[in-house]
């Protein structure tokens, strides 16, 4: 029987839910929008990919490791809503209740256990898709690898999709992130070089390491003198876009086998949370 498995970048949803769903709570004041907008795309994700296993991946705080390369690595992101952070236990809760996985390691990022997760997922034969919109995923794309974004069209993205989204295929993403930086986790890339120029010089050179003895036939001189000041950043940046794809944390299949919600379980949480139109979907079978 093959195997597909879905990966869901936990962190990432519940944010997207919290923003995407204003001014829903309960009577009492309780605040739910996160926690319904975080089910309902669970629901979205699982009846549009059909996947056999599931898990769902949560940031468990910044690796040490790239801290000590880059103290201000994510500094500049805000710290979580307190509207926000009251949901947290009961998505935790949901997530319990209808036995789906919830895999989240003290000091590990999110992508470096959908990235250690997939590479156990592919070596043993399974199709895996991760549900990201993290560009730095993109690295992980393989003939196993998909990534899937959040909307109900949005296409699967491989290598092919990879290489018209950003010029490199997936194999080059790391080198034209360090090349490029992410301001989304503040990282800063080589002064004023974009990222269809990275593209065109991996293209180029085919590699970052094939690029410095050969610096002098970049014709360029603004680019020239650019990559060469900022040498010793891009170095330290492929370090830091790198994924870590070897920590031990897979639930097993067993675990991750996707199966029917207990309504049994669902509904007094449903009805708790004043979730009514769920309610009726779980009284009716119609959520997976």
């Amino acid at each position: 029987m093959s195997r597909r498995l879905l990966l869901i970048d936990g962190t990432q949803l519940f944010y997207r839910s919290f923003f995407a769903i204003r001014g829903l709570s309960t009577k009492d004041g309780i605040h739910t929008n996160a926690v319904f907008g975080f089910i309902r795309g669970l629901h979205q994700l699982i009846q549009g990919w059909k996947p056999s296993h599931l898990a769902v991946a949560w940031d468990g705080g910044l690796p040490s490791a790239r801290l000590a390369l880059l103290p201000e690595y994510k500094a500049q992101r805000p710290p979580m809503p307190d509207d926000l952070r009251q949901q947290i236990e009961p998505v935790a809760e949901f997530l319990g209740l209808a036995g789906v996985p919830r895999i989240r390691l003290d000091h590990e990022e999110a992508d470096d256990v959908m990235a250690s997760m997939a590479r156990w997922g592919s070596v043993d034969g399974a199709e895996v898709l991760i549900a990201t919109n993290d560009k730095d995923m993109l690295q992980l794309v393989s003939d196993r690898v998909s990534m899937v974004s959040w909307g109900k069209d949005d296409p699967r993205i491989g290598r092919d999709e990879v290489f018209a989204k950003t010029g490199v295929y997936p194999d080059q993403i790391v080198e034209w992130l360090a090349l490029t930086g992410d301001s989304a986790d503040n990282i800063p890339g080589v002064e004023g070089l974009g990222p269809k120029t990275a593209a065109k010089l991996l293209a180029q050179f085919g590699s970052l390491a094939a690029l410095w003895p050969r610096v002098d036939e970049i014709k360029s001189v603004r680019i020239r003198d650019s990559l060469v000041a900022a040498r010793e950043r891009v170095e330290r940046n492929l370090a830091l876009v790198k994924l870590q794809d070897t920590i031990e944390c897979s639930p097993g299949w067993e675990g991750m086998a996707v199966k029917p919600e207990p309504p049994a379980l669902m509904r007094p949480f449903y009805a708790r949370m004043e979730f009514h139109t769920l309610m009726k979907g779980c009284d009716q079978g119609e959520l997976f």
